[in-house]
């Protein structure tokens, strides 16, 4: 059963509810936590390379569902939050290069009891900020006592160089809540362009060396 179903078996709106929602998204970002030390640490195994550089998590705050219910026009209720906010439980890994990025998401997007909702490539096409990550939304089976739930989750895929600037674009609007002066948003977009340049030669640098290593070897 999905999300939505588990709540209308729940009796109402109350803490218990609440409790129970929130218990789903928890236990799904320790399943996938699980699930992708397993593929990094079988990627690293069999191909002498570790994709992964870390892994963040997290489960959002209520006042943070409540913020962005509102945002978007909805009424505080448990049943709209499981609905329409796709990122309370959210995980981004932060990979060494680009073609990491997509490498993970195909592993990801592999894994029989992971069903994949939606992607945005925000690589091939960033945001108007700057802003550059590969999103997915998924679904993964949490087994409960006496039911399975599928339950969202949103999974960051980036590189060290886009985590950085996407964080301190983050610092720098929140300071400004949201509206930062002209002159600041365009240096931002500077910036990511700097950073797409870095993660390119870094790229280079490291298919290179790749290369070079193959020719000793032969």
């Amino acid at each position: 059963m999905d999300q939505v179903e588990f709540i209308k078996q729940c009796e109402g709106e109350g803490i218990d509810t609440w409790n129970s929602v929130m218990l789903l998204y928890r236990a799904a970002i320790r399943e996938l936590d699980t699930k992708i030390q397993i593929l990094n640490e079988e990627f690293k195994q069999t191909h002498q390379y570790n994709p992964i550089e870390y892994v963040k998590s997290r489960v959002k705050s209520p006042e943070s569902i409540v913020k962005k219910l509102d945002r978007y026009g909805y009424e505080d209720s448990i049943e709209n939050m499981v609905t329409y906010c796709n990122d309370i439980a959210g995980m981004r890994i932060v990979c060494s290069f680009t073609s990491d990025i997509y490498r993970m998401a195909d592993m990801i997007g592999r894994q029989n009891d992971i069903t994949v909702i939606s992607i945005k490539d925000y690589l091939r096409n960033p945001k108007d900020s700057g802003y550059k990550s590969y999103h997915m939304l998924v679904t993964l089976p949490i087994f409960l006592s006496d039911k399975v739930v599928d339950t969202k989750v949103e999974i960051q895929i980036r590189t060290i160089a886009m985590d950085f600037w996407a964080s301190l674009e983050h610092k720098i609007y929140y300071k400004f809540e949201g509206n930062a002066p002209e002159y600041i948003s365009k240096d931002l977009r500077e910036c990511s362009g700097i950073v797409s340049m870095l993660d390119a030669k870094m790229l280079s640098l490291n298919e290179a060396i790749m290369e070079a290593k193959a020719e000793e070897i032969t």
